[in-house]
């Protein structure tokens, strides 16, 4: 959508594969905006958008209305991503005032060029997406297999490697925003089926490796925060996923009752916390010491090997018998006896290893991932 109210104003389009902005206004090279909501949701936060017409001009962006995002402490704090080539993304001047025009983030930036492009973190498209399958199937000792279809007929891709009998399962994207999880992916894909690497090489010895890139292709395509396109939190239907609500994790949970799961990571992106974090799998009603003990030995071993995961901010861990078994990391702990977990990347940045330019990026999500595979072989011993 596009309404200029000048001559010589800039445009802005949303019209494309993750897009999500509305204009409120235009005038010059100022413009107010607004997020759209999830489909069927009350879901909104992911904003990804085209500025044209723009070389050499400050760009005043102001997006209205944030108070009632689905996670308004995230807006604290933060600074958007940018982009002049859609390959590097650095970060804009970006301030929030909570009290403007119900909570108004203004976003200040000069391209260099006529056209730049503005998210809420680095996109990972349903293009790039593709191109990651069809790489990734082409190596050897990789099967690729479509586990269902989404509510828009996409493919729930899953790509499996390995000779082992440990049946590792690698997710994300459950919330499509999410963006982080994606680049985590690619990264984890990238070294899996690097011949050269020791650390891969003995993993696909000992493992069998599932991996579901995206579970959300619908809501990762129509610019959603958090939800399919029926507007369902993917992540709260666990438990009794059914083909007209969450074909997704049906797909999925069905693979995964096929094969049993040992270990499994589930990974996305925080709004708030400025920090890299596991959510356990504490509250199950199956809980064991001998489970939970495995669990916080990865854990120790990640944040001893990168100083871009810690252990001393997260989430609260449930109480004795009150885990929400609808979450992946609860439903596959109780279901299978497996180590699983929830990865958290940030939005913002690490604020303990802070990047001026980038903050949290798609480099960084993908070199976690590598650690994250390093750290399961140690960890396996």
């Amino acid at each position: 959508m596009t309404n200029q109210t000048t001559a010589d104003a800039i445009s802005i389009d949303a019209g494309f594969d993750s897009g999500n902005i509305e204009v409120l206004s235009i005038d010059g090279a100022s413009a107010r905006l607004a997020i759209r909501r999830d489909h069927e949701s009350e879901f909104f936060q992911w904003f990804h958008f085209r500025v044209g017409g723009c070389a050499g001009r400050p760009l005043e962006l102001k997006i209205t209305g944030l108070a009632a995002a689905a996670y308004p402490d995230g807006w604290i704090g933060y600074r958007a991503c940018v982009s002049e080539d859609r390959d590097y993304w650095a970060r804009a001047e970006t301030r929030y005032d909570a009290g403007l025009e119900g909570g108004t983030m203004t976003i200040r930036y000069t391209p260099e060029g006529a056209a730049c492009w503005f998210a809420y973190f680095a996109p990972y498209s349903m293009e790039r997406h593709h191109d990651l399958v069809a790489e990734i199937a082409g190596c050897e000792g990789v099967t690729h297999r479509v586990l269902g279809r989404s509510l828009d007929g996409q493919p729930i891709d899953c790509l499996s490697l390995g000779e082992g009998d440990k049946q590792i399962w690698l997710i994300a994207r459950q919330h499509p925003g999410e963006s982080m999880a994606e680049w985590w992916m690619e990264g984890a894909l990238e070294m899996l089926t690097d011949p050269a690497d020791p650390h891969a090489r003995a993993l696909r010895q000992r493992c069998r490796f599932h991996v579901v890139p995206n579970c959300n292709p619908d809501g990762s395509r129509r610019g959603h925060l958090r939800t399919n396109a029926a507007g369902v939190n993917l992540n709260r239907e666990w438990h009794e996923p059914s083909a007209e609500r969450s074909p997704e994790v049906l797909a999925i949970r069905n693979a995964m009752d096929e094969s049993g799961v040992h270990f499994a990571m589930d990974v996305h992106g925080d709004e708030a916390i400025p920090a890299v974090f596991f959510a356990g799998f504490e509250g199950i009603p199956g809980w064991t010491e001998a489970q939970g003990e495995a669990y916080r030995r990865y854990r120790a071993i990640l944040e001893r090997r990168t100083p871009d995961f810690q252990t001393r901010r997260g989430y609260p861990a449930a109480r004795p018998g009150k885990a929400n078994l609808a979450m992946a990391t609860n439903q596959l702990a109780q279901r299978f006896g497996a180590i699983s977990m929830t990865l958290e990347m940030p939005f913002k940045d690490n604020d303990d290893l802070p990047d001026l330019a980038q903050g949290w990026s798609p480099e960084r999500s993908k070199l976690l991932a590598r650690e994250c595979l390093a750290s399961l072989f140690e960890w396996q011993g």
